[in-house]
């Protein structure tokens, strides 16, 4: 397991480390690593902007988060088990039919249904957790930010991809309706039903956490044959060069 890492400029080295990782092999594990770092960034000049209450237990919960997703990504390039979610998401990332924005969006359902909610609840036990509360909420804005650019971005390597707007699939459709804010409620919930629990105590609570995030996840990868049709269509028209992509979603 890689050393934890103690400041957000370690996580970013870290990142960037699995990036280079990702650009040597090739591998679409690149495309997540490349958005996380430059979302990591973000996150730090906004700490040291004080756009936070408590800037010093921001930064240990970004590290906290961060480290999950770099164990994570750890394991897996050791051929070991980790969390079902982010088995997921690897294993997703090693399949030519998903769209790159589905590789994103598997790859933050992984790490903010389950690993958000474990961070807080690390970082803020016990009755602390409501005093994160109000910089929890600040930190949606940053990452919705983002996360509209970063769609703006793919459109360069994947020029098709306004057509998510009009093609159809199940009205309950997965994909399209994958929202941030609700992801960061389910962490929020998480955090609460976590925070007053001793160790040990965790164990089932995250076990059915990552089960239901990893099914979630697999509908992610397989919204329906009908609108999996439409997918197809724009992933015929994306960039097949990983490279390149990688360095789209980095700058």
């Amino acid at each position: 397991m890689p050393i934890p890492a103690k400041s957000i400029d370690e996580v970013v080295v870290d990142l960037t480390e699995i990036v280079e990782r990702a650009r040597e092999d090739k591998s679409r594990v690149g495309y997540f690593a490349a958005m996380y770092r430059k979302v990591t960034v973000a996150i730090k000049e906004a700490i040291d902007a004080g756009e936070f209450e408590d800037a010093e237990r921001m930064s240990r919960l970004d590290v906290v988060f961060a480290q999950r997703y770099v164990d994570a990504s750890a394991e897996f390039m050791a051929g070991k088990a980790p969390t079902a979610s982010w088995q997921v998401a690897f294993d997703g990332a090693g399949r030519w039919r998903p769209i790159i924005i589905q590789h994103l969006i598997i790859g933050m359902n992984a790490h903010i249904n389950l690993d958000l909610g474990i961070a807080a609840a690390t970082v803020a036990p016990g009755a602390e957790l409501a005093t994160l509360e109000g910089d929890f909420k600040t930190i949606n804005a940053v990452l919705s930010h983002l996360v509209d650019g970063f769609t703006a971005d793919v459109v360069e390597v994947s020029p098709w991809i306004g057509l998510l707007d009009r093609i159809g699939g199940r009205a309950d459709n997965v994909l399209i309706n994958f929202s941030i804010g609700v992801a960061r409620i389910e962490a929020w919930d998480l955090a609460g039903q976590l925070a007053p629990l001793s160790g040990p105590e965790w164990e089932p609570v995250v076990a059915a956490r990552d089960e239901w995030t990893a099914g979630f996840g697999e509908l992610l990868l397989h919204p329906g044959w009908l609108f999996s049709g439409g997918l197809l269509a724009i992933r015929l028209r994306e960039s097949n060069d990983i490279l390149r992509v990688i360095d789209v979603l980095s700058n």
